[in-house]
C-alpha cells in the first residue's frame, strides 16, 4: 500500500476549455489506479498515466456529460482498439448507468455489449468497496438527480470528492476528519457549492482543493473566497497537477 495520489485530468464546466478537459481525476495508491469521473476530454490525459487495461476501476459521481461522457470513447478503446482487456473494467456508477451507455452506443437492433467493456456496480447511499489498496465509501448527495460523493482511504490517508452537490449533511459527514476535500465550486445554481460554501463544507477536513469552478469565477479567486470560511490550506485544482495526500 502507498500514499494516495490525486492527479487532475481536467476540471472544466460545463464543457472543456482550451487545455482543460471536464471533470476527471486519477487516484492512485501504490499500484492501484482509479479513474474518478470521466468527463469530456479526460481520456486523453489519463493515458499519460495509465492505459484503460491498467485501471483497477472507474468511479462515476453522476451522469451529466461533463462527468461521464468519456465513458463512450472508453468503451470503443476498451473493445475495438489497441488493447486487450483481461476482464471488463470494474465501473461504479449511478443506477441506470448501463442502460444510459447502451442508449448512446447502440446503433442497430442488437444492444451494444456494454458489459464486455465494463463490469458495472450501481452505487447507493452507504455503498462500500475495496479496490486494491483503496477503501471507498460512497454517499448520496444533493444535485437534483442521482449523484454521489466518495471517500477514498489508503494507508491511513483519506481523500473526499464531492462530485457535484449542494451543501448537505451527507457530504459534511463524509468529509469530517479527511486529509483532503476536493470540492466543487461551480457557483450559485441549485445543486452546487459557491466557493464560500466549499469552505464551510471543509470544516472537518485538513486541506481543501476547490475544483469544477464556474466560468464566471477565476480559480484563484474561488480559492481565496473559500479561504474566508476555512482555516486550513486552500488551493484550486490545476489541470495536470498531482497532489500527494
Amino acid at each position: 500500500m502507498g500514499s494516495l495520489v490525486l492527479t487532475v485530468l481536467g476540471c472544466a464546466t460545463p464543457y472543456p476549455a482550451v487545455g482543460n478537459p471536464c471533470s476527471g481525476y486519477l487516484v492512485t495508491a501504490g499500484r492501484t489506479r482509479i479513474w474518478m469521473d470521466a468527463g469530456t476530454g479526460t481520456l486523453g490525459p489519463l493515458q499519460r498515466h495509465a492505459r484503460l487495461d491498467e485501471l483497477d476501476a472507474i468511479w462515476i459521481s453522476h451522469l451529466h456529460a461533463d462527468h461521464s461522457a468519456d465513458l463512450l470513447t472508453a468503451y470503443y478503446g476498451a473493445l475495438y482498439a489497441d488493447i486487450t482487456l483481461r476482464a471488463p473494467i470494474p465501473l461504479y456508477g449511478p443506477p441506470g448507468i448501463a442502460d444510459r451507455l447502451a442508449g448512446f452506443l447502440t446503433n442497430g437492433p442488437t444492444r451494444s455489449p456494454i458489459e464486455s467493456a465494463f463490469a458495472i456496480t450501481e452505487l447507493y447511499d452507504g455503498h462500500e468497496a475495496t479496490i486494491g489498496a483503496v477503501q471507498l465509501t460512497t454517499r448520496a448527495v444533493e444535485h437534483g438527480m442521482p449523484a454521489f460523493a466518495v471517500r477514498m482511504e489508503s494507508a491511513g490517508r483519506s481523500l473526499v470528492y464531492s462530485g457535484d452537490s449542494a451543501p448537505c449533511t451527507a457530504l459534511s459527514e463524509l468529509a469530517d476528519g479527511c486529509d483532503v476535500l476536493l470540492c466543487e465550486a461551480d457557483g450559485t445554481e441549485d445543486g452546487h457549492h459557491t466557493p464560500e460554501q466549499a469552505g464551510e463544507t471543509a470544516a472537518g477536513a485538513g486541506r481543501l482543493i476547490v475544483t469544477h469552478v464556474g466560468r464566471s469565477i477565476a480559480p484563484a479567486e474561488a480559492a481565496a473566497r473559500a479561504a474566508t470560511r476555512f482555516e486550513g490550506p486552500v488551493e484550486h485544482a490545476v489541470p495536470g497537477a498531482t497532489y500527494v495526500i
